[in-house]
């Protein structure tokens, strides 16, 4: 075993170790039952401070594996009827080659002689306008996305300024959560050198609550780069995970462990994933 194949075992077992214990609430930890928290938590524009750390472990690509780490916070704002919810992604890397999902980067199977690259990659900032009343049980929320040319390393970002709307609408009934996410990217500055960026983002969700604050999740982030050629447009995972809504202390968290099947991808790209959150919430 390689020292990378060692660390990246070890640091996978490590991260979904403590998503698993959490989620199985240590003896200092106490269940959260209420009903109201959960589905502040499973709501993607709920005015709810939270700050998520979100690992992901791709596997199968035909140049390596890669890591990432999304760092996740929302920050709702009320302002009159409405509320604004700023939801940030700072994404840090480690992999051999360009990672599907980001617009712009290098070709899947290329690497930089045999070597990988870790760093931060282009960072996310979405803002969703919420009304704070709404009639019939559609939760919703529109507004606009920019990304930043942020990467480290040209194989880590799209080297592009990107931007364009986003939205949110979900029903929650007794049983849980179900919705959807939408988001388009179009390149307007940047790096000439670089592809322009026109990227489509689609993210169906279902949360089916258990007893306890236990639930069941299936989060599928969809991506299709309309700049590549055609077989090799869309990532389409398929999977999903458990989770639970817990105390430690006076901290209210939330924790999910998940796998998924990319069922269409492009050439060279990971065959499957594995990923733990660990989430902090902060009621208001």
């Amino acid at each position: 075993m390689s020292i990378y194949a060692g660390w990246r075992h070890g640091f996978t077992v490590v991260i979904l170790g403590l998503s698993l214990t959490a989620i199985g609430g240590l003896a200092n930890a106490q269940a959260e039952s209420g009903g109201d928290l959960r589905a502040a938590t499973q709501n993607p524009i709920s005015a709810m401070y939270s700050l998520p750390f979100k690992f992901t472990f791709d596997n199968g690509a035909d140049n390596g594996d890669a890591n990432v780490l999304n760092i996740q916070p929302v920050l709702p704002v009320t302002v009159g009827d409405w509320n604004l919810v700023n939801r940030i992604i700072v994404p840090l890397l480690d992999a051999p080659g360009g990672v599907p999902g980001l617009p712009g980067n290098p070709g899947i199977g290329e690497t930089e002689n045999g070597s990988r690259t870790f760093g931060l990659g282009d960072i996310n900032y979405s803002l969703f306008f919420n009304p704070l009343e709404t009639k019939g049980k559609l939760i919703w929320g529109v507004g606009g996305s920019i990304t930043l040319p942020t990467a480290t390393n040209d194989r880590l970002g799209s080297g592009k300024w990107s931007a364009g709307p986003t939205a949110v609408g979900l029903v929650q009934p007794s049983w849980g959560t179900y919705g959807m996410l939408l988001r388009q990217l179009w390149s307007f500055a940047g790096d000439d050198d670089r592809r322009g960026v026109n990227q489509s983002l689609i993210e169906p969700f279902v949360n089916y609550n258990l007893n306890n604050g236990w639930y069941l999740i299936s989060d599928s982030v969809i991506t299709v780069d309309w700049k590549i050629n055609s077989g090799n447009k869309m990532t389409l995972p398929l999977g999903g995970g458990v989770g639970k809504i817990f105390k430690i202390g006076n901290q209210a968290m939330n924790a999910r462990v998940e796998a998924y099947s990319n069922v269409v991808k492009p050439d060279g790209a990971p065959d499957w994933s594995i990923g733990g959150t660990i989430q902090f919430l902060f009621p208001r």
